[in-house]
């Protein structure tokens, strides 16, 4: 399966990022793309993309608390992607491992861009930084996340060297 792997630090304590992220009515609050969730029975949600109004996706939503651990799954596009939250000093690191089908493969990048910029906004969120646009000078923003790519085949052999520089 394509996919890759994301990781932020957050200043915000464990406690704080696990309460934007395990309940997916705040999903829109700092997830691209997200316009409104609707929580249905337990474990499952509906959400709808920002200008599709008539257009559904029903999600799986598995919480493992002990594990400080989120994984969502699309039922549409049979994409997966895992939140996993672990304390760093007195803040959070946050790694985010997204999975998608060979048939989705082409949404890739798409993927990556939208999860990267989620993954910014929930940290700025968690610390109650402003969700300015990226490269704006007047505010400081949130260390961009760090983005490893696999794919199947990385991904069967355990997690791929890290390239020079990163």
């Amino acid at each position: 399966m394509p996919g890759f792997a994301l990781s932020a630090r957050c200043q915000a304590p464990v406690e704080d990022v696990w309460k934007l992220l395990f309940d997916p009515a705040r999903f829109p609050d700092w997830w691209v793309g997200v316009e409104t969730v609707r929580k249905d029975a337990a474990g499952e949600f509906t959400q709808w993309p920002a200008g599709y109004p008539d257009f559904p996706m029903p999600q799986k939503l598995r919480v493992d608390q002990a594990n400080e651990r989120v994984t969502v799954s699309c039922q549409v596009s049979d994409i997966e992607i895992v939140w996993q939250l672990a304390e760093a000093g007195t803040g959070t690191s946050i790694n985010v491992n997204v999975s998608l089908p060979e048939h989705e493969a082409h949404r890739l990048d798409g993927q990556q861009q939208v999860i990267s910029e989620s993954l910014r906004r929930l940290t700025a969120l968690a610390e109650h930084t402003p969700l300015t646009p990226p490269g704006c000078p007047k505010r400081q923003h949130p260390k961009r996340p760090r983005i490893r790519r696999y794919s199947a085949r990385s991904r069967q052999s355990g997690p791929s060297p890290r390239p020079a520089g990163t």
